[in-house]
C-alpha cells in the first residue's frame, strides 16, 4: 500500500549542504561509496566519522576524508575534481586503472552523481547538454552509472528557468540506461521502481504540486524504506 511520503511545508527548497546531508544520513555503514565530480563531493563532509563508510576517488584513492581546511590542504592529495581532501587511516593509493578497475567490476556499493536529466526509467545524462558552446566530459560517470551497486543523483529539481531536470524521457545525451536508483533534490527525494517514480520526502512543496510541476505520475512510498 503506498503511504504518504514525509512532508516539511516549511523547509525548502534545501540547499546543497542539506541534500548532501541526506545522502550521508541514507548510506548504509560500512559502504565504499564514489562521490561524483562537483557537488556530490560535499557528502564527504557529511559522514560521520563513526559509519565506517570508506570513500572511493576515480583519480586513485581509498578512505578519502572531508575537504581539507586551510593548514590542512596538501596540494598532491586531491579528490578527481582537483578539489584538496583529506585522508582518514588505513586511506591508500593505486594507479588510475586499478581504481577503474574497483568501478567496472562491481566493487562500489554507491555511487552519488550529478546530472542534467534524469528519466523516469532511471537513464541519466550528465556529460553534455547539446549546448554550442558546452565541453563534453564524460569522464568516469559512464563506468560509475553501469558499475556501481547503487546509483544516487544530486540535483537540483528544475533549472533556472523552471525546466523539469525529472523527465519522462531524456532530451540530453545519455550517460546510462536505467541506472539511477535515488534521486536527491532540493524539493524532494524520489525513488526509481519498475512501477515508476515514488516520492520519498517533499521540502516546502507537496507531492500534488510536484505532479503539476513535473508532468509526471508520482507515486508515495514510506521514507523508512531501506537506501
Amino acid at each position: 500500500m503506498n503511504q504518504t511520503p514525509s512532508q516539511t511545508p516549511g523547509q525548502g527548497p534545501l540547499s546543497k549542504h542539506d541534500i548532501a546531508a541526506l545522502i550521508a544520513r541514507d548510506v548504509p555503514h560500512g559502504s565504499y561509496v564514489n562521490l561524483g565530480i562537483g557537488q556530490p563531493t560535499l557528502v564527504a563532509d557529511h559522514l560521520s566519522p563513526t559509519s565506517r563508510v570508506v570513500l572511493h576517488t576515480e583519480n586513485g584513492m581509498l578512505n578519502m576524508g572531508p575537504a581539507a581546511r586551510e593548514d590542512q590542504v596538501d596540494p598532491d592529495l586531491t579528490n578527481a575534481g582537483k578539489v584538496p581532501v583529506t585522508e582518514l587511516p588505513g586511506a591508500a593509493y593505486f594507479h588510475h586503472a586499478d581504481s577503474f578497475a574497483m568501478m567496472r567490476g562491481g566493487h562500489l556499493d554507491i555511487c552519488v552523481l550529478g546530472a542534467f536529466q534524469v528519466s523516469a526509467r532511471g537513464d541519466l545524462a550528465n556529460w553534455h547538454t547539446g549546448a554550442p558552446d558546452a565541453i563534453p566530459a564524460v569522464g568516469g560517470a559512464m563506468d560509475l552509472a553501469i558499475g556501481a551497486k547503487k546509483v544516487f543523483v544530486m540535483m537540483n529539481l528544475f533549472t533556472r528557468d523552471g525546466t523539469p531536470k525529472l523527465v519522462s524521457e531524456c532530451s540530453y545525451p545519455l550517460t546510462g540506461l536505467g541506472c539511477v536508483n535515488r534521486v536527491y533534490t532540493d524539493l524532494a527525494v524520489f525513488d526509481i521502481t519498475a512501477d515508476g517514480v515514488s516520492v520519498r520526502e517533499t521540502f516546502g512543496v507537496d507531492v500534488h504540486e510536484l505532479t503539476d510541476r513535473l508532468g509526471l505520475p508520482l507515486l508515495t512510498a514510506s521514507p523508512g524504506q531501506p537506501a
